[in-house]
């Protein structure tokens, strides 16, 4: 493996052949480069060469390894220890962002002021100061911005909007739940410690960014999501998701108020976030989103419940609406027809593509991964704090 000092060479060739810029017309050619070819980054930058009409031209990441396996994807690539020679590239047209949680905001905001087009992996924003700066830097930049929750592109987003408008009457509640299992002796999200996580291939202060000062820790900076200066557990992974769906389909504001309660009742293994949760939000549009998860058993799986007087909305692989036959007797059942439409592993990346090209709008905007993240933020701090949280909709505050 190439040392820190070979790398940080090529990252200085890489500066001296830097383009001008180019205005983009429908066909042309998006030059693109990713902060954070982590597991999850390297999967979307496999989604974006996928894409007609991309170049994939820069890496950037505080990890030997990381570079080196994402130039044996893309040898033509430039690749940086530090993101913001990434962003000093004037022909990069867009940023990916798939960095560890608590760095979205400095790379985000980073990634704008440069003049970069964003798709930023969720969930967006880790903290509501974050979240204020983000919008603060999107709404300057006016650049396009696309959040990673891929279901807002599913095609099953079409079939939720016409089954909402089919009868549901007065909506009151949306069920959700995700639940998992794994083999005994492999705790979910727990990755093995290669021995070359040392501090010399590890660029320990950029990874902890505004996050408390530590000595160097591999544990820490291979299994991040355990921690809370780093993650925001399973709500920021996948609580986040299944919210970001019907906050598009139903436009729902960040909740009033958020309760979250639960453990850490499996895995004894050093982690601070629960492997076992409930989630409460009161909505001010009278809805309660309820969200339980758990790792210890997979039977419930992952589905949500939208719960009207006049019918129901129940979404997993597939969608399909049913009338309350109290209501409506003469109603009949209503299945999803949109299951190959827009589910391409690369759809979302694709409309994200296709904005900057100035085709499309993103399927998920900067508004939705905004209210989400504080959504998850606030349910996040009702756990760690005991009580429930308030949200404050005048002040923008956490109460």
């Amino acid at each position: 493996m190439d040392s820190r000092r070979n790398f940080l060479g090529h990252m200085a060739t890489g500066l001296a052949t830097v383009a001008a810029p180019s205005v983009l017309g429908a066909n042309d050619r998006i030059r693109i480069g990713i902060i954070g070819p982590g597991d999850r980054g390297m999967a979307l930058v496999r989604e974006a060469i996928a894409c007609p009409n991309t170049e994939f031209v820069a890496f950037a990441d505080v990890y030997a390894q990381r570079l080196e396996a994402a130039r044996k994807l893309v040898p033509t690539a430039k690749t940086y220890y530090d993101h913001r020679h990434l962003l000093d590239d004037k022909s990069i047209d867009a940023v990916i962002i798939a960095t560890p949680q608590h760095l979205h905001c400095e790379h985000f905001v980073a990634s704008l002021e440069a003049g970069k087009h964003v798709y930023q992996e969720k969930t967006m924003a880790f903290i509501v100061d974050h979240a204020k700066r983000m919008r603060a830097a999107y709404q300057k930049a006016k650049k396009v911005v696309q959040v990673g929750h891929q279901s807002c592109s599913s095609g099953l987003m079409a079939d939720a909007a016409q089954m909402l408008k089919a009868g549901m009457g007065k909506i009151t509640a949306i069920h959700a739940h995700m639940y998992r299992n794994t083999p005994h002796g492999k705790p979910q999200w727990s990755r093995p410690i290669n021995p070359d996580v040392t501090p010399e291939n590890v660029i320990w202060k950029s990874f902890l960014g505004e996050a408390p000062q530590r000595p160097f820790d591999a544990n820490r900076y291979v299994n991040w999501r355990f921690f809370w200066d780093y993650s925001g557990g399973n709500v920021y992974e996948n609580m986040c998701h299944q919210l970001s769906f019907w906050y598009k389909a139903m436009a729902l504001e960040i909740p009033k108020a958020v309760t979250m309660t639960g453990g850490i009742y499996l895995w004894k293994d050093g982690r601070e976030v629960p492997d076992t949760m409930n989630v409460s939000m009161e909505h001010p549009e009278e809805i309660l989103f309820s969200w339980d998860s758990g790792f210890g058993n997979n039977h419930l799986g992952s589905s949500e419940d939208v719960l009207g007087t006049d019918g129901t909305i129940s979404k997993a692989q597939q969608i399909r609406y049913s009338p309350q036959k109290v209501n409506r007797p003469a109603a009949g059942e209503i299945a999803g027809q949109s299951r190959t439409r827009g589910n391409e592993t690369n759809a979302h990346m694709q409309n994200f593509l296709d904005s900057v090209r100035g085709l499309a709008t993103p399927n998920c905007p900067f508004e939705v991964g905004y209210r989400v993240s504080i959504a998850c933020r606030m349910a996040v701090d009702s756990y760690r704090q005991g009580r429930t949280l308030k949200w404050d909709a005048a002040r923008e505050e956490v109460i």
